[in-house]
C-alpha cells in the first residue's frame, strides 16, 4: 500500500529540522509540493533547501502542482464556505498526485510548516481523500517546530505565566471578539488585519515576529502603544520588498490593564 509522510519542517530553519524529521524525509521516495506562484517562490525554494541540505540527492524525485486560489475577501459568514471550497479544491489536487505519481510501493511526503497540528489543513484533506475511495494510502504525522515555540525562543520568554492560561487564536478572531474570557496571553496567527491596534489605549506588551526562521526573520517586542507604529512600518516595508508577510505574536496583558 501507498504510504504518506506528513512532516513539520519547523518554521524555515534548516537546524530546527528534528531528527525524525530526518529519517523521514530520508525514507521518503516523492515530494509533493504546492506552489503558491512566484510572489512566494521562496517558501518553495526553502523546502528544496531543506531537502539538498538533509537527503541525498538522486535518491527522490519532487512533484509540483499549483496551489488552487483561495478568496481570500470572503468574511462573515462567506469565510468558511470560502474555504472549504479551497479544501475541495486542494484534496482533488492530493488525490490526483497520490494516485498517478506514487507507485504502491512507494512513500510519498508533504513537507508541512511548522507543526501539522496547528493551523494546517493537510491532516483534514488526506482524510477527505481517503474518504472519497479511489486511492489507499496510510499515512504517518511527524511533528515539527511551529513558529509559536519559535516566537518565545526567538523572544526569550514563555507563553504563558505561572498558573495562567495561553489560547492561540487568528486575527480575524481577535478582531471580531477580543481577549478570550479569563485569558491574559494570546498568541495570533493568520493576522492579515493587524488586530493588534485595537489594544494600543491598554496595558498590553506585543512580542512580534515575522518570516520566523528563516534568513529575513524581523523581530519587535515591548509595550504596544511604543512598538505598533514600528511593526506597522516593519510589515508594510516586508510585504512591499517580498509580495507577502507571515507573522506571529504574543498580545501580554498586564494584570492593571484588564
Amino acid at each position: 500500500m501507498r504510504k504518506i509522510h506528513v512532516i513539520g519542517i519547523g518554521a524555515g530553519d534548516p537546524d530546527q529540522l528534528t531528527l525524525q524529521a530526518v529519517r523521514a524525509m530520508r525514507g521518503t521516495d516523492v515530494f509533493f509540493v504546492l506552489d503558491k506562484g512566484e510572489v512566494k517562490a521562496d517558501l518553495t525554494r526553502l523546502r528544496r533547501d531543506l531537502l539538498d541540505a538533509h537527503v541525498p540527492d538522486g535518491t527522490y524525485r519532487v512533484v509540483e502542482a499549483r496551489d488552487p486560489e483561495r478568496d481570500r475577501t470572503a468574511g462573515g459568514a462567506a469565510y468558511s464556505p470560502a474555504v472549504e471550497d479551497w479544501r475541495v479544491a486542494r484534496a482533488g489536487i492530493y488525490e490526483r498526485l497520490i494516485a498517478g505519481e506514487l507507485g504502491e510501493d512507494e512513500t510519498g511526503a508533504f513537507l508541512v510548516w511548522g507543526d501539522p497540528a496547528l493551523y494546517d489543513s493537510t491532516l483534514g484533506i488526506l482524510e477527505e481523500v481517503l474518504g472519497r475511495g479511489t486511492v489507499e494510502f496510510s499515512y504517518e504525522v511527524v511533528p515539527g517546530i511551529s513558529s509559536v515555540s519559535t516566537l518565545a525562543a526567538r523572544h526569550r520568554t514563555g507563553l504563558n505565566r505561572v498558573a495562567r492560561p495561553v489560547q492561540i487564536t487568528t486575527g480575524r478572531r481577535l478582531a471580531e471578539e477580543g481577549f478570550p474570557d479569563g485569558v491574559d496571553d494570546v498568541v495570533v496567527m493568520l493576522d492579515a488585519r493587524q488586530a493588534f491596534l485595537r489594544y494600543l489605549d491598554e496595558d498590553v506588551d506585543i512580542y512580534w515576529g515575522a518570516y520566523l526562521g528563516t534568513p529575513d526573520e524581523i523581530l519587535a517586542s515591548g509595550p504596544i502603544a511604543e512598538v505598533a507604529p514600528r511593526i506597522e512600518r516593519l510589515r508594510a516595508e516586508a510585504r512591499e520588498r517580498k509580495g507577502w508577510i507571515m507573522d506571529t505574536y504574543l498580545l501580554r496583558r498586564n494584570p492593571s490593564g484588564r
